[in-house]
């Protein structure tokens, strides 16, 4: 019989205990870490095999550590623990790589389903959740299709609006990149209003977001 191999993250080392006990009373699951910190997790995940990281939403920064293990061990499949059944919340966590959620009334038996679902590529959603992801990917369709189409328009970005736009997508705001570029204020904004205009993107987060699928 495989094993599946879990960390266990969470911001209480008590409760870290009680869920590495109940994950190990399964033959099936074995617990290769309980941390408590994001250093701590970040450590188990580079040194021990992990299919499986329990992850609490509780934790400070953890929608970080999710990307930052996925980004380690991109098949890894990581559990976002404790959350409501709100869909704003759950999207987050999807967003940030998460295979699947626990919520914070679910019983033993739903945890214990949900790591073995998690080694099988599986996930269990709930119908409104499920709605909201499929919304939100017809969204994220939508706007890939416009950036395709902007790729082959025939007025491309000036190599300063693309110097703004590296500037916009680091979260600067229109006086510091003015300041920046020794430009005036007025002028960089209406940079900025062409930028999206040509990439035919609503907010600064949009045209950040064009570029890095640029950049891929």
């Amino acid at each position: 019989m495989n094993t599946t191999k879990v960390l266990v993250v969470i911001e209480s080392r008590f409760m870290g205990d009680i869920f590495t006990d109940i994950l190990e009373d399964e033959i099936d699951i074995s617990v290769t870490g309980c941390a408590i910190t994001i250093s701590q997790a970040l450590s188990i995940v580079r040194d021990h095999e992990t299919d499986v990281a329990l992850v609490s939403i509780h934790l400070p920064n953890a929608l970080e550590l999710i990307r930052m293990m996925k980004e380690i061990i991109p098949a890894i499949k990581v559990l976002a623990l404790g959350l409501s059944d709100d869909k704003n919340q759950v999207l987050r966590c999807v967003e940030a790589g998460a295979a699947g959620y626990i919520i914070q009334d679910s019983s033993v038996h739903d945890l214990i389903e949900a790591v073995r679902m998690a080694q099988r590529e599986e996930a269990r959603v709930s119908t409104n959740v499920a709605a909201a992801l499929l919304e939100r990917i017809s969204k994220m369709s939508k706007f890939f299709g416009r950036i395709d189409e902007s790729l082959f328009e025939e007025n491309p970005l000036t190599r300063r609006e693309t110097e703004i736009l590296d500037f916009v997508c680091q979260g600067f705001s229109n006086r510091e990149i003015a300041s920046q570029m020794i430009l005036e204020v007025g002028t960089v904004k209406n940079h900025v209003h062409n930028i999206l205009k040509k990439l035919n993107v609503a907010s600064r987060k949009e045209a950040a977001i064009y570029l890095a699928y640029m950049k891929r």
